[in-house]
């Protein structure tokens, strides 16, 4: 039981950190921020640019404008994290098929390992920034009779193309992992490949997949978040953090919202994560490190 409570505790204490570190620094830090050669490494502690946090907490419980009827800006963020986050899961979902398939293929030929593996690598030093237009253009011209290519469609796949790297990576480290002597025995057994795959290489893969699992749930919401900004799809939490950040001179406490929620989906998403690796308890032995 004390093993389970402890990583809250923890989590907890780190968030009490965090905020205490942020009044603290507000309280004592230079009016102008740190300026070293000319270059500001810490921002400045003025309202405007670090607002208390219980400005930034009030505010989410007021109106999102003056209009009347206006609807809490918690509610908006909250339907805009919701929006956000359903993307976000059918990037994870697509990258984590994607990425064990690609595992798969390389375990299976070695020919296919040394041929995929460096473009597997190379395919994350592409800008996301840059990538994310290219996506939504080539999409928008893409329709099969009345069915249309949506832009949320591009932001899922921009977010499935950071989720299946570390699923690959990580899976093909976890099919390779059983012992010669497991391989062999199953070999004596008749066990042809598929299901020594089955019954072998994939339930010893878990302690592999599942950090790759967190990390990858963790690509795809900022994947999310950052192609909803470069495509400009209103809706998410990514756009809304652009169209808040034109109110932070006269209101410095409603850019934080969407920020907050983006931090949120985060958390839903590692914890969706953990509750797989629950389902899958009883193979997460030596469980490795991402």
């Amino acid at each position: 039981m004390a093993g389970r409570i402890r990583p809250v505790v923890l989590g907890v204490l780190g968030v009490v950190l965090l905020g205490v570190l942020w009044e603290g620094y507000k309280a004592l830090g230079p009016a102008q921020g740190v300026v070293v050669d000319g270059l500001t490494v810490l921002p400045r502690t003025s309202d405007l640019a670090m607002p208390h946090l219980a400005t930034m907490w009030l505010r989410i419980g007021q109106p999102v404008t003056s209009t009347p009827g206006s609807p809490p800006l918690w509610s908006a963020v909250a339907h805009a994290s919701a929006f956000t986050l359903g993307i976000a899961a059918v990037g994870w979902l697509i990258g984590v098929v994607v990425g064990l398939l690609l595992a798969i293929l390389m375990q299976r030929f070695r020919t296919a390992e040394s041929a995929v593996l460096p473009w597997v690598v190379l395919s994350q030093t592409v800008p996301l920034i840059a990538l994310a237009p290219l996506v939504a253009g080539i999409g928008s011209q893409i329709s099969i009779g009345s069915w249309r290519w949506q832009d949320w469609m591009s932001v899922a796949l921009i977010a499935s193309y950071l989720a299946f790297f570390p699923v690959s990576v990580g899976a093909l480290r976890g099919l390779g992992s059983p012992d010669t002597a497991h391989v062999e025995l199953m070999r004596s057994y008749a066990a042809g490949w598929w299901k020594t795959l089955l019954r072998l290489r994939l339930p010893a893969s878990v302690p592999y997949l599942l950090p790759a699992l967190r990390l990858a749930a963790a690509n795809a919401v900022i994947g999310t978040v950052v192609a909803e900004v470069s495509i400009g799809l209103a809706g998410g939490v990514g756009r809304m953090m652009v169209e808040y950040a034109s109110a932070s001179s006269g209101d410095p406490g409603k850019p934080w919202a969407p920020i907050f929620g983006a931090v949120i989906i985060g958390l839903i998403a590692a914890g969706a994560v953990a509750l797989l690796g629950l389902a899958l308890k009883k193979y997460r032995r030596g469980e490795v490190s991402s």
